[in-house]
């Protein structure tokens, strides 16, 4: 992977991390208040496991192969 590509995956993982915060912010925010019915709670949630299974892709990514 080049220096750029990495830039790159670092960047996404920013992101995409923060994204994960911010629904992880809003999600509890829900809860405790009752602000948003259950559908909305659980797509939400949805949504911020399938950015975890992102993020893991990406930093598996930028983790080097140690050959045993």
């Amino acid at each position: 992977m080049t220096e750029h590509e990495n830039e790159e995956v670092r960047l996404e993982l920013a992101r995409l991390r923060q994204e994960h915060r911010d629904l992880d912010t809003a999600i509890a925010a829900m809860a405790e208040l009752g602000t948003g019915d259950s559908i909305q709670i659980q797509r939400l949630k949805k949504r911020k496991l399938a950015l975890k299974d992102r993020i893991q892709i990406l930093e598996d990514q930028t983790v080097p192969d140690i050959i045993a």
